[in-house]
Protein backbone atom coordinates (compact mmCIF):
# COMPACT_ATOMS: atom_id res chain seq x y z
CA UNK A 1 0.00 0.00 0.00
CA UNK A 2 1.13 3.49 -0.70
CA UNK A 3 1.66 5.90 1.48
CA UNK A 4 1.52 9.97 1.26
CA UNK A 5 4.36 11.99 1.00
CA UNK A 6 5.31 15.69 -0.18
CA UNK A 7 4.49 17.48 -2.55
CA UNK A 8 2.63 16.03 -5.89
CA UNK A 9 2.17 12.84 -3.78
CA UNK A 10 -0.83 11.31 -3.27
CA UNK A 11 -3.06 9.43 -0.04
CA UNK A 12 -2.99 5.93 0.51
CA UNK A 13 -5.47 3.83 -1.07
CA UNK A 14 -8.79 3.40 0.79
CA UNK A 15 -8.29 7.01 2.39
CA UNK A 16 -11.27 9.52 3.28
CA UNK A 17 -12.20 12.53 0.49
CA UNK A 18 -11.10 15.87 2.15
CA UNK A 19 -12.65 18.64 2.17
CA UNK A 20 -12.21 19.88 -1.31
CA UNK A 21 -13.71 17.12 -2.58
CA UNK A 22 -16.57 17.37 -0.71
CA UNK A 23 -17.18 20.56 -1.75
CA UNK A 24 -16.69 20.44 -5.15
CA UNK A 25 -18.57 17.00 -5.36
CA UNK A 26 -21.25 18.88 -3.46
CA UNK A 27 -21.17 21.91 -6.24
CA UNK A 28 -21.13 19.43 -9.22
CA UNK A 29 -24.65 17.84 -7.90
CA UNK A 30 -25.68 20.92 -7.47
CA UNK A 31 -24.55 22.19 -11.22
CA UNK A 32 -26.23 19.35 -12.27
CA UNK A 33 -29.45 20.01 -10.56
CA UNK A 34 -29.59 23.04 -12.07
CA UNK A 35 -29.08 21.92 -15.38
CA UNK A 36 -31.59 19.28 -15.35
CA UNK A 37 -34.04 21.57 -14.39
CA UNK A 38 -32.94 24.39 -17.07
CA UNK A 39 -33.51 21.48 -19.57
CA UNK A 40 -36.36 19.71 -18.00
CA UNK A 41 -37.95 19.77 -21.31
CA UNK A 42 -35.34 17.69 -22.98
CA UNK A 43 -34.91 15.80 -19.74
CA UNK A 44 -39.01 14.83 -20.00
CA UNK A 45 -38.68 14.04 -23.68
CA UNK A 46 -35.52 11.66 -22.73
CA UNK A 47 -37.71 9.97 -20.20
CA UNK A 48 -40.74 9.41 -22.38
CA UNK A 49 -38.38 7.79 -25.30
CA UNK A 50 -36.52 5.76 -22.78
CA UNK A 51 -39.72 3.89 -21.51
CA UNK A 52 -41.86 4.36 -24.87
CA UNK A 53 -40.03 3.75 -27.19
CA UNK A 54 -38.34 -0.34 -26.78
CA UNK A 55 -35.28 0.86 -29.22
CA UNK A 56 -33.98 2.71 -26.46
CA UNK A 57 -35.36 0.48 -23.30
CA UNK A 58 -31.62 -0.34 -22.15
CA UNK A 59 -31.19 3.81 -21.99
CA UNK A 60 -32.89 3.32 -18.42
CA UNK A 61 -29.89 1.20 -17.46
CA UNK A 62 -26.74 3.54 -18.30
CA UNK A 63 -27.35 6.32 -15.52
CA UNK A 64 -27.06 3.06 -12.94
CA UNK A 65 -24.53 1.06 -14.29
CA UNK A 66 -22.16 4.99 -14.28
CA UNK A 67 -22.76 5.16 -10.95
CA UNK A 68 -21.55 1.73 -10.56
CA UNK A 69 -18.42 2.04 -12.46
CA UNK A 70 -17.75 5.51 -10.16
CA UNK A 71 -18.37 3.54 -7.16
CA UNK A 72 -15.84 0.80 -8.13
CA UNK A 73 -13.17 3.55 -8.32
CA UNK A 74 -14.41 5.06 -4.74
CA UNK A 75 -10.99 3.58 -3.11
CA UNK A 76 -8.61 4.99 -5.28
CA UNK A 77 -10.77 8.09 -5.92
CA UNK A 78 -9.05 10.64 -2.57
CA UNK A 79 -5.81 10.07 -3.85
CA UNK A 80 -6.35 12.10 -6.82
CA UNK A 81 -7.41 15.73 -5.65
CA UNK A 82 -10.25 17.60 -6.67
CA UNK A 83 -9.66 21.19 -8.08
CA UNK A 84 -11.73 23.25 -10.52
CA UNK A 85 -10.50 23.94 -13.74
CA UNK A 86 -11.65 26.76 -16.09
CA UNK A 87 -10.70 25.05 -19.71
CA UNK A 88 -13.24 22.45 -18.37
CA UNK A 89 -15.97 25.54 -18.98
CA UNK A 90 -15.22 24.72 -22.95
CA UNK A 91 -16.44 21.34 -22.83
CA UNK A 92 -19.82 22.71 -21.35
CA UNK A 93 -19.73 25.29 -23.99
CA UNK A 94 -19.32 23.04 -26.47
CA UNK A 95 -22.32 20.91 -25.24
CA UNK A 96 -24.28 24.59 -25.03
CA UNK A 97 -23.61 25.07 -28.94
CA UNK A 98 -24.77 21.74 -29.75
CA UNK A 99 -27.75 21.92 -28.03
CA UNK A 100 -28.14 25.18 -29.41
CA UNK A 101 -27.68 24.06 -33.15
CA UNK A 102 -30.92 21.12 -32.55
CA UNK A 103 -33.18 23.41 -30.90
CA UNK A 104 -32.74 25.84 -34.12
CA UNK A 105 -32.79 22.78 -36.51
CA UNK A 106 -35.35 20.53 -34.58
CA UNK A 107 -32.16 17.73 -34.18
CA UNK A 108 -33.89 15.86 -31.07
CA UNK A 109 -30.52 14.01 -31.34
CA UNK A 110 -28.03 16.61 -30.81
CA UNK A 111 -30.42 18.60 -28.05
CA UNK A 112 -29.72 15.61 -26.26
CA UNK A 113 -26.25 15.33 -27.35
CA UNK A 114 -25.73 18.99 -25.94
CA UNK A 115 -27.31 18.28 -22.32
CA UNK A 116 -25.34 14.87 -21.56
CA UNK A 117 -22.13 16.82 -22.74
CA UNK A 118 -22.63 19.78 -21.12
CA UNK A 119 -23.48 17.50 -17.81
CA UNK A 120 -19.61 15.67 -18.50
CA UNK A 121 -17.93 19.36 -19.04
CA UNK A 122 -19.57 20.19 -15.43
CA UNK A 123 -17.71 17.53 -13.76
CA UNK A 124 -14.73 18.24 -15.29
CA UNK A 125 -14.70 21.77 -14.48
CA UNK A 126 -15.21 21.24 -11.39
CA UNK A 127 -13.68 18.24 -10.38
CA UNK A 128 -10.30 18.98 -12.80
CA UNK A 129 -8.45 16.80 -15.47
CA UNK A 130 -6.98 14.58 -12.63
CA UNK A 131 -10.21 13.00 -11.71
CA UNK A 132 -11.34 13.30 -15.37
CA UNK A 133 -8.56 11.09 -15.91
CA UNK A 134 -9.69 9.01 -13.41
CA UNK A 135 -12.79 8.85 -14.15
CA UNK A 136 -12.75 8.95 -18.28
CA UNK A 137 -14.48 5.76 -19.04
CA UNK A 138 -17.96 6.15 -16.50
CA UNK A 139 -17.90 10.01 -18.34
CA UNK A 140 -17.70 8.87 -21.58
CA UNK A 141 -20.04 6.23 -21.14
CA UNK A 142 -22.89 8.51 -20.43
CA UNK A 143 -22.46 9.33 -23.95
CA UNK A 144 -24.97 6.20 -24.09
CA UNK A 145 -27.64 8.23 -22.69
CA UNK A 146 -28.26 9.73 -25.95
CA UNK A 147 -30.66 7.72 -27.59
CA UNK A 148 -29.12 7.41 -31.60
CA UNK A 149 -28.63 5.01 -34.02
CA UNK A 150 -32.30 4.80 -35.07
CA UNK A 151 -30.72 5.68 -38.79
CA UNK A 152 -29.70 1.72 -38.81
CA UNK A 153 -33.18 0.23 -38.77
CA UNK A 154 -33.53 0.64 -42.84
CA UNK A 155 -30.00 -0.80 -43.51
CA UNK A 156 -30.61 -3.90 -40.65
CA UNK A 157 -33.94 -4.43 -42.07
CA UNK A 158 -32.47 -4.81 -46.01
CA UNK A 159 -29.52 -7.38 -44.04
CA UNK A 160 -32.00 -9.39 -42.18
CA UNK A 161 -33.86 -9.80 -45.54
CA UNK A 162 -30.08 -10.59 -46.65
CA UNK A 163 -29.91 -13.41 -44.75
CA UNK A 164 -33.59 -14.83 -44.14
CA UNK A 165 -34.18 -15.33 -48.31
CA UNK A 166 -31.52 -17.53 -49.05
CA UNK A 167 -31.99 -19.57 -45.67
CA UNK A 168 -35.72 -20.09 -46.73
CA UNK A 169 -33.94 -21.22 -50.46
CA UNK A 170 -31.86 -23.25 -48.09
CA UNK A 171 -34.35 -25.34 -46.21
CA UNK A 172 -37.10 -25.63 -50.02
CA UNK A 173 -39.62 -22.61 -48.39
CA UNK A 174 -40.69 -21.44 -51.82
CA UNK A 175 -40.88 -17.04 -51.23
CA UNK A 176 -41.40 -14.38 -53.07
CA UNK A 177 -39.52 -11.13 -52.15
CA UNK A 178 -40.66 -7.34 -52.54
CA UNK A 179 -38.47 -5.12 -50.91
CA UNK A 180 -39.27 -6.31 -46.92
CA UNK A 181 -42.76 -8.09 -48.02
CA UNK A 182 -41.66 -11.91 -47.85
CA UNK A 183 -44.59 -14.32 -49.62
CA UNK A 184 -44.72 -17.94 -48.70
CA UNK A 185 -47.24 -20.21 -49.43
CA UNK A 186 -48.87 -19.90 -46.61
CA UNK A 187 -47.89 -16.70 -45.40
CA UNK A 188 -46.94 -13.23 -45.86
CA UNK A 189 -44.31 -11.37 -43.78
CA UNK A 190 -42.70 -7.82 -43.13
CA UNK A 191 -39.61 -7.53 -42.15
CA UNK A 192 -40.83 -4.55 -39.86
CA UNK A 193 -38.64 -1.95 -38.00
CA UNK A 194 -39.00 -3.63 -34.84
CA UNK A 195 -37.82 -6.89 -36.52
CA UNK A 196 -34.78 -5.24 -38.41
CA UNK A 197 -32.35 -5.52 -35.09
CA UNK A 198 -31.43 -2.14 -34.54
CA UNK A 199 -32.59 -1.88 -30.87
CA UNK A 200 -30.66 -5.17 -30.60
CA UNK A 201 -27.69 -4.12 -32.29
CA UNK A 202 -28.09 -0.64 -30.63
CA UNK A 203 -28.05 -2.03 -27.30
CA UNK A 204 -25.02 -4.53 -27.70
CA UNK A 205 -22.72 -1.74 -28.67
CA UNK A 206 -23.48 -0.10 -25.28
CA UNK A 207 -23.21 -3.67 -23.56
CA UNK A 208 -19.68 -4.80 -25.44
CA UNK A 209 -18.54 -0.98 -24.70
CA UNK A 210 -19.30 -1.96 -20.77
CA UNK A 211 -17.53 -5.21 -21.00
CA UNK A 212 -14.36 -4.29 -23.63
CA UNK A 213 -13.68 -2.00 -20.22
CA UNK A 214 -14.78 -4.13 -17.39
CA UNK A 215 -12.98 -7.25 -18.52
CA UNK A 216 -10.34 -6.50 -20.66
CA UNK A 217 -6.80 -4.13 -20.71
CA UNK A 218 -5.74 -4.59 -23.97
CA UNK A 219 -6.92 -2.60 -26.92
CA UNK A 220 -6.81 -4.99 -29.55
CA UNK A 221 -8.80 -7.44 -27.67
CA UNK A 222 -11.51 -4.77 -26.56
CA UNK A 223 -11.92 -4.23 -30.12
CA UNK A 224 -11.91 -7.95 -31.27
CA UNK A 225 -14.79 -8.27 -28.84
CA UNK A 226 -16.70 -5.34 -29.67
CA UNK A 227 -16.72 -6.62 -33.25
CA UNK A 228 -18.11 -9.76 -32.27
CA UNK A 229 -20.67 -7.56 -29.82
CA UNK A 230 -21.48 -5.84 -33.46
CA UNK A 231 -21.72 -8.86 -35.56
CA UNK A 232 -23.21 -11.58 -34.08
CA UNK A 233 -26.82 -9.54 -33.22
CA UNK A 234 -27.22 -8.82 -37.05
CA UNK A 235 -26.16 -12.47 -37.77
CA UNK A 236 -28.67 -13.68 -35.06
CA UNK A 237 -31.25 -11.67 -36.37
CA UNK A 238 -31.49 -12.52 -39.89
CA UNK A 239 -31.67 -16.35 -38.05
CA UNK A 240 -34.74 -15.30 -35.86
CA UNK A 241 -36.77 -13.88 -38.88
CA UNK A 242 -36.03 -17.04 -40.47
CA UNK A 243 -36.97 -19.16 -37.75
CA UNK A 244 -40.58 -17.38 -37.49
CA UNK A 245 -40.80 -17.47 -41.39
CA UNK A 246 -40.19 -21.42 -41.22
CA UNK A 247 -42.36 -21.98 -38.19
CA UNK A 248 -45.54 -20.13 -39.54
CA UNK A 249 -45.06 -22.19 -43.01
CA UNK A 250 -44.51 -25.32 -41.25
CA UNK A 251 -47.89 -24.47 -39.01
CA UNK A 252 -49.45 -21.16 -39.48
CA UNK A 253 -48.58 -17.78 -39.40
CA UNK A 254 -50.67 -17.34 -36.45
CA UNK A 255 -48.91 -19.59 -34.13
CA UNK A 256 -45.69 -18.42 -35.35
CA UNK A 257 -46.04 -13.91 -35.26
CA UNK A 258 -47.70 -11.37 -33.48
CA UNK A 259 -46.86 -9.62 -30.88
CA UNK A 260 -45.31 -12.47 -28.65
CA UNK A 261 -42.51 -12.98 -31.09
CA UNK A 262 -41.05 -9.62 -30.63
CA UNK A 263 -41.18 -10.25 -26.51
CA UNK A 264 -39.41 -14.05 -27.35
CA UNK A 265 -37.00 -11.88 -29.30
CA UNK A 266 -35.57 -10.12 -26.37
CA UNK A 267 -35.14 -13.70 -24.37
CA UNK A 268 -33.30 -14.61 -27.48
CA UNK A 269 -30.96 -12.29 -27.89
CA UNK A 270 -30.46 -12.10 -23.50
CA UNK A 271 -29.41 -15.47 -24.82
CA UNK A 272 -27.12 -14.14 -27.39
CA UNK A 273 -26.05 -11.19 -25.23
CA UNK A 274 -24.75 -14.27 -22.80
CA UNK A 275 -23.40 -16.03 -25.57
CA UNK A 276 -21.41 -13.14 -26.49
CA UNK A 277 -19.95 -13.00 -23.43
CA UNK A 278 -19.59 -16.62 -23.06
CA UNK A 279 -17.13 -16.38 -26.25
CA UNK A 280 -15.05 -13.53 -24.95
CA UNK A 281 -14.74 -15.33 -21.87
CA UNK A 282 -11.99 -17.06 -22.53
CA UNK A 283 -9.60 -13.91 -23.13
CA UNK A 284 -10.54 -12.08 -20.19
CA UNK A 285 -7.12 -10.48 -19.51
CA UNK A 286 -8.07 -7.87 -16.77
CA UNK A 287 -7.02 -8.76 -12.93
CA UNK A 288 -10.67 -8.31 -11.01
CA UNK A 289 -8.69 -7.25 -8.18
CA UNK A 290 -6.88 -4.22 -9.98
CA UNK A 291 -7.02 -0.83 -9.51
CA UNK A 292 -8.88 0.40 -12.28
CA UNK A 293 -6.75 3.57 -12.63
CA UNK A 294 -2.84 4.27 -11.53
CA UNK A 295 -3.22 7.20 -8.88
CA UNK A 296 0.83 7.62 -8.68
CA UNK A 297 -0.40 9.25 -12.71
CA UNK A 298 -2.68 11.50 -12.03
CA UNK A 299 -0.72 14.10 -10.07
CA UNK A 300 0.16 16.64 -12.91
CA UNK A 301 -0.36 19.85 -11.93
CA UNK A 302 -2.44 21.66 -14.95
CA UNK A 303 -2.88 25.51 -16.07
CA UNK A 304 -6.06 26.92 -15.24
CA UNK A 305 -7.08 25.50 -11.72
CA UNK A 306 -9.41 27.83 -10.07
CA UNK A 307 -9.06 29.01 -6.08
CA UNK A 308 -13.02 29.52 -6.55
CA UNK A 309 -14.98 26.50 -7.24
CA UNK A 310 -18.32 28.23 -6.84
CA UNK A 311 -17.65 30.94 -9.54
CA UNK A 312 -16.74 27.98 -11.93
CA UNK A 313 -20.04 26.35 -11.53
CA UNK A 314 -21.90 29.88 -11.96
CA UNK A 315 -19.73 31.02 -14.76
CA UNK A 316 -20.70 27.64 -16.97
CA UNK A 317 -24.64 28.19 -15.73
CA UNK A 318 -24.51 31.68 -17.15
CA UNK A 319 -22.92 30.19 -20.32
CA UNK A 320 -25.69 27.59 -20.94
CA UNK A 321 -28.08 30.08 -20.04
CA UNK A 322 -26.71 32.61 -22.98
CA UNK A 323 -27.45 29.64 -25.45
CA UNK A 324 -31.26 28.99 -24.31
CA UNK A 325 -31.60 32.96 -24.68
CA UNK A 326 -30.52 32.47 -28.43
CA UNK A 327 -32.33 29.85 -28.83
CA UNK A 328 -35.31 31.31 -27.44
CA UNK A 329 -35.18 34.12 -29.89
CA UNK A 330 -34.64 31.67 -32.73
CA UNK A 331 -38.05 30.52 -31.89
CA UNK A 332 -39.78 34.14 -32.32
CA UNK A 333 -38.87 33.98 -35.82
CA UNK A 334 -41.71 33.21 -38.41
CA UNK A 335 -42.73 34.33 -42.22
CA UNK A 336 -46.29 35.62 -42.73
CA UNK A 337 -48.42 33.09 -44.38
CA UNK A 338 -51.81 33.40 -46.49
CA UNK A 339 -54.85 33.23 -44.27
CA UNK A 340 -56.04 30.37 -46.81
CA UNK A 341 -54.15 28.22 -48.62
CA UNK A 342 -56.18 26.16 -51.26
CA UNK A 343 -55.35 23.13 -53.86
CA UNK A 344 -54.37 24.85 -57.37
CA UNK A 345 -55.96 24.23 -60.18
CA UNK A 346 -54.49 22.25 -62.82
CA UNK A 347 -55.21 22.46 -66.38
CA UNK A 348 -56.68 19.17 -67.67
CA UNK A 349 -57.40 17.63 -64.09
CA UNK A 350 -60.68 18.29 -62.03
CA UNK A 351 -60.45 17.77 -58.03
CA UNK A 352 -62.61 14.16 -57.11
CA UNK A 353 -63.18 12.85 -53.93
CA UNK A 354 -60.92 10.29 -52.12
CA UNK A 355 -59.51 7.21 -52.73
CA UNK A 356 -61.96 4.55 -50.76
CA UNK A 357 -59.68 1.36 -51.59
CA UNK A 358 -57.41 2.26 -48.56
CA UNK A 359 -57.47 6.05 -46.83
CA UNK A 360 -54.25 7.54 -46.97
CA UNK A 361 -52.92 10.95 -45.10
CA UNK A 362 -49.13 11.49 -44.68
CA UNK A 363 -48.61 13.32 -41.14
CA UNK A 364 -47.97 16.80 -40.72
CA UNK A 365 -48.59 17.93 -37.19
CA UNK A 366 -48.34 21.53 -36.60
CA UNK A 367 -48.46 22.39 -39.93
CA UNK A 368 -49.85 25.70 -40.51
CA UNK A 369 -52.60 24.84 -43.53
CA UNK A 370 -52.50 21.39 -44.53
CA UNK A 371 -54.07 20.62 -48.08
CA UNK A 372 -54.65 17.09 -49.68
CA UNK A 373 -56.02 16.63 -53.05
CA UNK A 374 -57.38 14.10 -55.66
CA UNK A 375 -57.52 14.86 -58.98
CA UNK A 376 -58.36 12.87 -61.98
CA UNK A 377 -57.79 13.36 -66.00
CA UNK A 378 -60.92 11.37 -66.90
CA UNK A 379 -58.58 8.70 -68.80
CA UNK A 380 -57.74 6.77 -65.98
CA UNK A 381 -54.76 8.53 -64.18
CA UNK A 382 -55.62 9.76 -60.44
CA UNK A 383 -53.30 11.41 -58.62
CA UNK A 384 -53.15 12.98 -54.73
CA UNK A 385 -51.64 16.17 -54.21
CA UNK A 386 -50.44 17.15 -50.64
CA UNK A 387 -49.07 20.68 -49.44
CA UNK A 388 -48.00 20.87 -45.81
CA UNK A 389 -47.25 24.52 -45.55
CA UNK A 390 -45.15 26.07 -41.88
CA UNK A 391 -44.43 29.83 -40.89
CA UNK A 392 -41.70 28.74 -38.92
CA UNK A 393 -40.56 25.58 -37.44
CA UNK A 394 -39.77 24.54 -33.63
CA UNK A 395 -40.16 21.82 -31.15
CA UNK A 396 -43.51 19.90 -32.57
CA UNK A 397 -43.85 21.94 -35.34
CA UNK A 398 -41.45 20.66 -37.40
CA UNK A 399 -41.18 19.92 -41.08
CA UNK A 400 -39.78 16.40 -40.98
CA UNK A 401 -38.87 14.38 -38.11
CA UNK A 402 -39.72 10.68 -36.93
CA UNK A 403 -43.20 9.23 -37.79
CA UNK A 404 -43.86 12.55 -40.36
CA UNK A 405 -44.46 12.75 -43.85
CA UNK A 406 -45.68 9.92 -45.77
CA UNK A 407 -46.43 7.02 -43.05
CA UNK A 408 -47.37 7.81 -39.80
CA UNK A 409 -45.68 5.43 -36.64
CA UNK A 410 -47.94 2.50 -36.52
CA UNK A 411 -49.39 3.07 -39.59
CA UNK A 412 -51.47 0.67 -41.47
CA UNK A 413 -49.27 1.72 -44.75
CA UNK A 414 -45.74 -0.25 -44.69
CA UNK A 415 -42.78 1.09 -46.50
CA UNK A 416 -41.53 -1.53 -49.05
CA UNK A 417 -39.34 -0.09 -50.55
CA UNK A 418 -36.97 3.50 -52.06
CA UNK A 419 -36.88 4.38 -55.68
CA UNK A 420 -35.18 6.59 -57.63
CA UNK A 421 -35.78 10.24 -57.42
CA UNK A 422 -37.96 11.27 -59.93
CA UNK A 423 -38.04 15.30 -61.02
CA UNK A 424 -35.55 15.94 -58.03
CA UNK A 425 -38.16 14.45 -55.41
CA UNK A 426 -37.54 11.26 -53.21
CA UNK A 427 -39.87 8.71 -54.27
CA UNK A 428 -40.95 5.55 -51.82
CA UNK A 429 -43.03 2.50 -52.67
CA UNK A 430 -45.54 1.20 -49.88
CA UNK A 431 -48.44 -1.04 -49.35
CA UNK A 432 -51.47 -1.07 -46.92
CA UNK A 433 -54.05 -3.98 -46.29
CA UNK A 434 -56.27 -4.77 -49.39
CA UNK A 435 -53.30 -5.22 -50.94
CA UNK A 436 -53.29 -1.82 -51.93
CA UNK A 437 -50.11 -0.57 -53.37
CA UNK A 438 -49.07 3.27 -53.73
CA UNK A 439 -46.15 5.69 -54.98
CA UNK A 440 -45.07 8.64 -53.17
CA UNK A 441 -43.23 11.82 -54.18
CA UNK A 442 -41.57 14.11 -51.93
CA UNK A 443 -39.81 17.29 -51.93
CA UNK A 444 -39.26 19.89 -49.56
CA UNK A 445 -39.34 23.65 -50.21
CA UNK A 446 -37.04 25.54 -47.43
CA UNK A 447 -36.49 29.21 -48.25
CA UNK A 448 -34.80 28.49 -51.86
CA UNK A 449 -33.86 25.59 -51.51
CA UNK A 450 -36.19 22.56 -53.15
CA UNK A 451 -34.56 19.19 -51.86
CA UNK A 452 -35.81 15.70 -51.05
CA UNK A 453 -33.18 15.18 -48.67
CA UNK A 454 -34.39 15.67 -44.98
CA UNK A 455 -30.69 15.26 -43.61
CA UNK A 456 -30.63 18.79 -46.06
CA UNK A 457 -33.75 20.48 -44.63
CA UNK A 458 -32.37 20.19 -41.64
CA UNK A 459 -29.79 22.23 -42.60
CA UNK A 460 -31.29 24.49 -44.11
CA UNK A 461 -33.43 25.18 -41.35
CA UNK A 462 -30.35 25.86 -39.34
CA UNK A 463 -29.01 28.20 -41.62
CA UNK A 464 -32.01 30.20 -41.70
CA UNK A 465 -32.57 30.43 -38.31
CA UNK A 466 -28.37 31.19 -37.98
CA UNK A 467 -28.46 33.62 -40.31
CA UNK A 468 -31.76 34.96 -40.50
CA UNK A 469 -33.53 33.81 -43.68
CA UNK A 470 -37.03 32.42 -44.54
CA UNK A 471 -38.48 30.57 -41.86
CA UNK A 472 -40.99 29.27 -44.29
CA UNK A 473 -40.93 25.48 -45.05
CA UNK A 474 -43.11 23.64 -47.39
CA UNK A 475 -43.80 19.88 -48.21
CA UNK A 476 -45.02 18.44 -50.99
CA UNK A 477 -46.18 15.22 -51.62
CA UNK A 478 -47.95 13.49 -55.03
CA UNK A 479 -49.01 10.18 -55.25
CA UNK A 480 -50.81 7.58 -56.89
CA UNK A 481 -52.09 3.97 -56.49
CA UNK A 482 -51.23 1.24 -58.47
CA UNK A 483 -54.07 0.17 -60.76
CA UNK A 484 -54.75 -0.47 -64.27
CA UNK A 485 -52.15 2.19 -65.03
CA UNK A 486 -49.20 2.46 -63.09
CA UNK A 487 -48.66 5.00 -60.11
CA UNK A 488 -45.45 6.44 -62.08
CA UNK A 489 -47.00 7.23 -65.23
CA UNK A 490 -49.81 8.80 -63.50
CA UNK A 491 -47.86 10.80 -61.26
CA UNK A 492 -45.33 11.65 -64.31
CA UNK A 493 -48.45 12.81 -66.57
CA UNK A 494 -49.75 15.08 -63.57
CA UNK A 495 -46.46 16.78 -63.17
CA UNK A 496 -46.26 17.18 -66.28
CA UNK A 497 -48.79 20.20 -66.32
CA UNK A 498 -48.70 20.63 -62.52
CA UNK A 499 -45.73 23.04 -63.34
CA UNK A 500 -42.46 23.44 -61.37
CA UNK A 501 -43.09 21.89 -57.75
CA UNK A 502 -40.98 25.49 -56.26
CA UNK A 503 -43.72 27.20 -57.98
CA UNK A 504 -46.32 25.21 -56.62
CA UNK A 505 -44.80 25.58 -52.54
CA UNK A 506 -43.79 29.47 -53.18
CA UNK A 507 -47.55 30.35 -54.09
CA UNK A 508 -48.91 27.74 -51.54
CA UNK A 509 -46.17 29.81 -48.84
CA UNK A 510 -47.62 33.00 -49.86
CA UNK A 511 -44.35 34.26 -51.48
CA UNK A 512 -44.91 33.68 -55.04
Amino acid sequence: MTTAVADGAFEARGAQFDASWRRNALLLAGMWAALLLLFRRDVADLATIYWTNTTFGHCLFIAPVVAWLVWQRRADLPAVRAEAWWPGLAIVAGGGFAWLLGDAAGVALFRHLGLVVMLQGSAVALLGPNVARALLFPLAYMIFLVPFGEGLEKPLQDLTVAILVPLLDLFGVPAHVDGVLITTPNGYFEVAEACSGAKFVIAMVAYGALVANVCYVSWTRRAAFMAVALVVPMLANGLRAFGTVYAAYLTSPEAATGYDHIVYGWVFFGAVMAGVLAIGWKWFDRDPDAPWFDAAKLQRAWPGVARMPAVVALTGLCIVSLFMAWGGAFAARADQLPAKVAAPQVAGWTQVPPSRRAEWKPNFPGADHFVMSRYSDGLGAEVDLVLAVYGSQREGKELVGFGQGAIRENDKWVRIEDLPELDGGGAMRMTAPGPVEREVITWYRIGDVLTPSESRVKAETLKAKLLGGRQRAVAVMVSAEKGELPARAAIKRFLGVLGPIERVADRAAGAD
